[in-house]
């Protein structure tokens, strides 16, 4: 037998070598699954229906780290093999179509299917990432993203869940203490497209103006921040639907937030997962709203779910498309200037990479995400603005048509563009596509066609003038305003108060050193629609006028702030570094905050109180054990700042003995 696997595992390569798509054409794959929140791991029954395009000695799926039983090839059994990262099947297979596989499987992942919540007082939820990190660790499936499939998932799960995946809920039926949820999918996707999210929810239903059903998913303690998170989601579909000129191409759309995800969003099909810090109040969408994250990945939905990219070269023709579409619904929200304002923070974030000699081709696989997305999207506007707006759009139309439900490189679109303008782009491409370097005075002269944009960039005090006074209370934007803010706070009056959120939030973190004659007027801040200016405001008015810190703190006592408790925590460490101010209550402030630290609250708020003790210099063994814990967060971002605060602790002293003790106890 060891002889046959060597000679069968020797065909095997040949396939991988030569693509296995050639040869084989995964159609379907059925999949009824079941959760175990407590061992973290999913168990399940996988129908697999594919087509035979070449003869060939055998067939694989992507399966990291999955054990399989009673595997089937059409009823019968069949030689496999189980490496660790694939399930291998030997045959002597023919050129035939609706051949089924079918086999049992159990895998405890590590990645890509998370258990959130069940070891503390978090959200109970189990959600999937699958792009970058692949569905195959726990669904046996294609990583390569040239097979598409079509996907339809069967859950069982504890009733008292709800239970949310890729397409139509065709069936709902009890089984004891369990429910068994059906979706259907009427398109095939990539594997890494599959979605599953699993918790505590409530949700709003609406219709999009073209007929599709639209769930928006939220905690049930969070229905007075259901509008202003999905504030403008039917709006913004409608005009997607519109600009792009081809009808939504899935069953439904869903949104689901979900507690401590790995980005703000995934645009899973017809199924976005996106991160619950992003659900907020009134006052925080002034400050971090869901907006361009909600287009965004709204944007996936016909660019990279309807067409995908063939290989990492082309990941702009995804990230580019969707950031340069989420900048027009944002335009058709919040109008012309806010778009090219963006656009202008773009070129500079750009320009500011080519300094540092980080530059890259657009079609560099590992460039950065501000090339992809930023620099893709500056791609897409100096296209139009050439070819012109109806030529764009047609062009755009024609390839999402042609190539629906399959993949692309970057020559068909070009190639269309070059169809419908009659231009050759041989030249724009070796500027905005092949070059490393990004275009930054060719975009910046597109950008000074605007009279909007030539105030903005008029206003500038970096060398201060005689007109920076005038700038201030002159009729120009709250952007230029700000702008001057930032350069010259020194030069602020009572009068510039008045212009406004956006400028107001300037002062609040510019005016550090607060004029006596400015005071009162300052105070005001405490009391605008923006936890960010509230914020700054508290923490410069708190150093500035240490007679009056109580009554600060008095006042701001019940603001939370934005999701990551941004005011709540800075109140914490005035009040704590207040002598006099609620003496009785100290410990309970301390307690608060240090309870900040623990896996029941999200990471962003997490980071924040670790912050916040590490600056404080006090570092409890409460709060130790949760950062150890936290240094194996799914987060990387979290991890990597848990590391490093964990390492500046271990170079004091008092700290180097405690976290080696209960480094040590948790091994």
């Amino acid at each position: 037998m060891k002889y046959v696997f060597v000679l069968l595992g020797f065909l095997f390569s040949s396939i991988v070598f030569s693509q296995q798509t050639d040869f084989v054409d995964f159609k379907q794959i059925q999949a009824r699954i079941v959760p175990d929140v407590s061992t973290k791991s999913v168990s399940g029954n996988l129908t697999i229906i594919f087509d035979v395009l070449k003869s060939t000695d055998s067939i694989f799926l992507d399966a990291q780290n999955i054990t399989f039983s009673n595997v089937l090839l059409n009823g019968s059994t069949i030689t496999y093999k189980n490496d660790g990262k694939k399930l291998i099947l030997f045959n002597l297979f023919k050129v035939s179509k609706e051949n089924i596989v079918t086999f049992q499987y159990t895998a405890t992942p590590k990645k890509a299917l998370y258990f959130v919540g069940w070891d503390n007082d978090a959200p109970n939820q189990v959600w999937t990432q699958g792009q970058g990190k692949y569905t195959s660790n726990w669904l046996p499936s294609i990583d390569d993203m040239n097979d598409k499939i079509e996907f339809d998932l069967t859950v069982e799960f504890d009733s008292n869940f709800s239970v949310i995946s890729n397409g139509k809920l065709i069936d709902k039926q009890i089984n004891g203490a369990n429910t068994i949820w059906s979706y259907n999918m009427n398109q095939p996707m990539a594997s890494y497209l599959v979605a599953l999210a699993i918790g505590k929810y409530d949700k709003n239903e609406d219709l999009s103006g073209s007929g599709i059903p639209l769930e928006m998913y939220y905690y049930p303690e969070d229905s007075l921040k259901v509008e202003p998170t999905y504030r403008y989601t039917k709006q913004m579909f409608h005009f997607l639907e519109t600009e792009i000129g081809v009808p939504y191409p899935w069953q439904n759309y869903k949104q689901v937030p979900v507690h401590d995800f790995l980005y703000s969003g995934m645009e899973n099909t017809g199924t976005t997962i996106f991160a619950d810090s992003f659900v907020i109040d009134s006052i925080a969408f002034n400050d971090r709203n869901y907006v361009n994250v909600n287009a965004h990945e709204l944007a996936h939905q016909w660019f990279g779910n309807l067409v995908t990219e063939t290989s990492g070269t082309h990941h702009w023709l995804q990230e580019g498309f969707a950031t340069y579409y989420a900048l027009l619904v944002e335009q058709d929200v919040f109008g012309e200037n806010y778009y090219y304002m963006r656009l202008y923070e773009y070129a500079q974030e750009l320009l500011e990479q080519d300094s540092r000699n980080e530059g890259t081709s657009l079609l560099n696989p590992k460039s950065s995400s501000a090339t992809f997305y930023k620099k893709g999207a500056w791609v897409l506007h100096a296209l139009r603005e050439k070819i012109g707006n109806e030529a764009f759009k047609t062009a755009v139309k024609n390839y999402l048509q042609i190539y629906q439900f399959k993949n692309v490189e970057t020559t068909n679109f070009i190639q269309e563009v070059e169809k419908v303008s009659g231009q050759n782009l041989d030249a724009f491409v070796a500027i905005w596509l092949e070059a490393d370097t990004f275009p930054y005075n060719v975009a910046m002269a597109s950008l000074e066609q605007l009279e909007y944009m030539q105030e903005f960039l008029m206003a500038d005090c970096e060398a201060k003038n005689a007109k920076c006074d005038y700038y201030l209370i002159a009729p120009l934007s709250a952007e230029a305003k700000a702008k001057i803010v930032a350069q010259v706070p020194e030069l602020i009056s009572g009068d510039v108060f008045n212009e406004g959120l956006k400028v107001r939030q300037a002062i609040a973190k510019n005016l550090v050193k607060i004029p006596l004659t400015l005071k009162s007027k300052y105070e005001s801040l405490l009391t605008d629609k923006s936890y960010i200016t509230i914020e700054s405001a508290l923490y410069n008015l708190w150093v500035n006028f240490p007679e009056n810190r109580a009554d600060y703190l008095n006042k701001t006592k019940s603001i939370v702030g934005l999701p990551d408790k941004n005011v709540r925590l800075l109140w914490l460490v005035l009040a704590l570094s207040t002598p006099d101010y609620e003496a009785e209550n100290k410990k309970l402030f301390f307690d608060e905050l240090v309870a900040y630290t623990s896996a029941d609250y999200g990471f962003e708020v997490r980071q924040g109180a670790f912050s916040y003790l590490n600056a404080l210099q006090v570092f409890p063994e409460t709060a130790i054990v949760n950062l150890i814990e936290a240094t194996n967060h799914h987060s990387w971002q979290f991890k990597s700042f848990a590391k490093n605060v964990l390492n500046q602790l271990s170079n004091t002293e008092e700290y180097e003995l405690i976290i080696q003790r209960l480094t040590k106890k948790n091994q």
